[in-house]
């Protein structure tokens, strides 16, 4: 048995694929078909089901995967110790983050990273909430930023910073004549927003519980971009609701279009979260001082209590 071999069930498991699985692995399909098919003869126990589409691993299969997974993670401690003596931070940190909060942080960060770390590699990725806590699960992702807190018992969240909620309003709306929005005041108005994966969606229902969401005229309309929604109350009036970062991003006309909620104001709580096993807590923690440079001293504020539930 082999840590190889191990790798190559590992990425079965996860792709559900033997092509995909190989493509990730850099091997061809027949190289890594032979090492599974050789590990499982050494175990005398089928891995994999291959009758099904797509692949999936027997009741036996998956367990041994589970431990696989194990004994990859430990196995990478020994380049994490040679790397803690190392003053350089080097390596590889793989990154999921929520397309709702990605391109307002993520673009400095990325640029001082790049500067200060030459060594190391980011691979990022935008997913949904659901889609980073898989894949920090099965190990494709190191950390994910996302909004908190998830109830999940496998994952660690540390609490970065707390971001409001703002309306986004029509100009021909009656609301924008107010100073201050009450969530009760959004149930007269067309809401638009995100598709049902976003974990966004359902804060903000939290939040004004409307039954007019993303309908006008007859139209049901799914995006996964802020930035869309942006448009759609521009062209089409209603309202949506926005993360306070967004506004970074707005004109002045569309500042003019934004409008604070009563106190208290909804806010999320935004995380950077890895699986109980993650190991990279150098590159981890010289990503995080990076996020915290970036971010406004008022969302560092930790006494914002009000955190919209997902």
């Amino acid at each position: 048995m082999t840590l190889v071999q191990l790798e190559y069930i590992v990425a079965v498991d996860t792709y559900r694929s033997f092509v995909g699985a190989a493509e990730k692995c850099f091997v061809t399909q027949p190289t890594l078909s032979m090492q599974v098919q050789k590990l499982e003869e050494m175990l005398n126990v089928k891995l994999f089901d291959r009758s099904r589409q797509p692949v999936t691993p027997t009741e036996i299969g998956a367990q041994i995967i589970e431990q696989a997974r194990i004994v990859l993670q430990e196995s990478q401690k020994i380049k994490e110790l040679i790397n803690n003596q190392q003053q350089d931070i080097a390596g590889e940190l793989r990154v999921g983050i929520i397309p709702t909060l990605a391109p307002y942080l993520l673009p400095q960060v990325i640029a001082s990273m790049m500067e200060k770390y030459p060594a190391l590699k980011l691979l990022i990725w935008e997913y949904t909430t659901d889609d980073i806590i898989h894949h920090l699960k099965t190990g494709v992702l190191d950390c994910g930023l996302l909004a908190t807190p998830l109830a999940e018992e496998s994952i660690i969240e540390d609490p970065l910073f707390y971001e409001n909620f703002v309306t986004y309003i029509s100009k021909n709306s009656k609301l924008i004549k107010k100073k201050n929005i009450d969530p009760e005041d959004l149930e007269s108005e067309n809401i638009w927003l995100l598709n049902e994966r976003h974990c966004m969606r359902a804060q903000v229902l939290n939040i004004c519980r409307s039954t007019q969401e993303n309908r006008l005229q007859g139209l049901t309309y799914n995006t996964g971009s802020v930035e869309t929604l942006i448009k759609m109350v521009d062209l089409n009036n209603g309202a949506t609701i926005i993360p306070e970062l967004a506004l970074a991003e707005l004109s002045n006309k569309q500042l003019s279009k934004i409008r604070p909620f009563k106190s208290p104001e909804p806010v999320r709580e935004i995380s950077l979260v890895t699986h109980k096993n993650f190991i990279k807590k150098r590159m981890l923690n010289a990503f995080k001082e990076e996020i915290m440079e970036v971010v406004p001293k008022t969302m560092k504020n930790k006494k914002k209590k009000d955190v919209i539930g997902l």
